[in-house]
């Protein structure tokens, strides 16, 4: 198969050759015609002067006398063959001698034997070359009495027409050649970048995402190499995450185990006291949530990964919803002093979505609002709605987020440098819940002031898209 450069360089020649062939055909063809015009004018003159002088001079006798007498006013004069030919289409002269009957017939010789000037071209038999042929009426006493027509052949003519189409020949043949040469040129300042580029993407299709591509210029294969660069600097940035992510669970998974272990083998040496085993149980139970949360995120993010996550939409009460999400964090709030507050809209108490999905948005957000809050603090939960969308509004007054870390905390793996996440999952999978419901979640935040993160969901019926 052709490279691209073949078929450049290939286009590019087709183009240029196609336009000098044109060119040359319509140049040619244009001095072909203006020679011809040139011939055919002067032969009219001529025929006008010779015309002339025989109405002023010779219309005294008649035409087959002054042929007889004055044959030479005639035929002297033009280098062109003369002939004459009277009223009854006979001809009386023809200055080579030669007898043509077929003249009279020509077109040219019926154009002037109705008294109209005729032009023809074409072949005879006693020549090569074409020849032209031009006729004119003869007047005596304002009277036509023949015709006189001249005949020039047309072979130095149309060897001046060769020689000047083979000199315009050699120069479309200079003229395609170097335009050849400038498009191996061009040709390979659009193919040089490509292959760059070719070869970048090979080197990161096995692995090496260092690799960079120099973007030459500012045209499509210069973005071309921008984008490429790009997405292996985000490969590379993602790979980070996963590598820093697979660390973090590793060690989020030790902690617990380790706990769990050590307790187990404390109790199965045996206890002295119920509280001691109350304790160990206890732990046991929390740091067994603890596993038990952090598959379920992985779960979850397995899911969304693969695109599995199928929404079930059910009629949900909200003011149902957020009351249990009230009861069920209060008792958290009031171990940690934090002043915990739900507060919704009482004429929109409806919503068709998920109810299970949603509840964990807000359980997993809340539970952020809760981390990042220092005792005294307090975190607030409100639901409003108008015509066509509920909002939901989490509200905290914690250490808030850095600004160069807030565009990426919905990024998957992402944990940032003050973040108590165990997988740094639990944003990306709210973000994604609520992108299947047709919502929107936005994060805004502030050092020292605490975060606000907005939710939207349409209000819809169910089925509806």
């Amino acid at each position: 198969m052709p490279s691209i450069r073949s078929r450049l360089v290939m286009s590019f020649l087709f183009i240029i050759v196609f336009t000098v062939f044109i060119l040359e055909v319509f140049l040619i063809s244009n001095i072909r015609n203006n020679y011809y015009k040139n011939l055919e004018d002067t032969l009219v003159n001529q025929l006008q002067t010779s015309a002339d002088l025989y109405d002023r001079y010779f219309s005294d006798a008649t035409l087959h006398e002054n042929v007889l007498n004055n044959v030479d006013t005639f035929w002297k004069q033009v280098t062109a063959q003369v002939e004459i030919i009277d009223m009854e289409g006979e001809m009386i002269l023809d200055s080579l001698g030669v007898a043509d009957s077929s003249v009279t017939e020509m077109d040219d010789v019926q154009a002037a034997l109705q008294g109209q000037k005729g032009i023809w071209s074409g072949r005879v038999p006693y020549d090569t070359e074409k020849v032209m042929a031009a006729a004119y009426p003869l007047r005596a006493a304002k009277k036509q009495v023949g015709v006189l027509r001249f005949v020039a052949s047309l072979r130095e003519i149309n060897q001046e027409i060769r020689d000047v189409a083979r000199r315009y020949m050699c120069f479309g043949g200079m003229v395609i050649l170097f335009s050849g040469l400038i498009s191996i040129v061009l040709a390979n300042t659009i193919t040089g970048p490509l292959k760059q580029v070719t070869m970048a993407a090979k080197e990161m299709a096995t692995g090496n995402f260092k690799v960079e591509c120099t973007p030459g210029s500012r045209d499509e294969i210069g973005k071309l190499s921008v984008a490429l660069n790009f997405l292996a600097s985000e490969i590379l940035e993602k790979e980070r995450l996963k590598n820093d992510f697979i660390s973090s669970v590793s060690h989020e998974l030790r902690t617990p185990l380790t706990s769990i272990k050590g307790w187990a083998v404390t109790l199965k040496q045996g206890y002295e006291n119920n509280a001691l085993l109350q304790d160990g149980l206890e732990i046991i139970e929390k740091e067994s949530d603890r596993l038990t949360g952090m598959v379920a995120e992985l779960l979850d993010f397995s899911r969304f990964a693969a695109g599995k996550i199928m929404l079930k939409e059910e009629k949900v009460n909200m003011a149902g919803l957020l009351e249990h999400l009230r009861m069920q964090l209060t008792p958290r709030a009031m171990r940690e002093e934090i002043n915990f507050q739900v507060r919704y809209d009482e004429n929109k108490q409806y919503v068709f979505t998920d109810a299970d999905r949603l509840k964990q948005v807000f359980i997993n957000l809340l539970d952020n609002a809760f981390k990042f809050t220092a005792p005294g603090g307090k975190v607030c939960l409100t639901a409003v709605s108008d015509e066509q969308q509920y909002y939901f509004y989490i509200e905290d007054s914690g250490c808030g987020i850095p600004a160069e870390e807030l565009p990426k905390v919905k990024e998957k793996f992402y944990k940032g440098k003050s973040s108590q996440a165990q997988s740094g999952l639990g944003l990306s999978i709210s973000d994604e819940i609520i992108n299947l419901m047709g919502g929107k979640l936005v994060i805004k935040s502030k050092v020292g002031h605490g975060t606000c993160i907005t939710i939207t969901l349409p209000l819809k019926e169910v089925g509806e898209k």
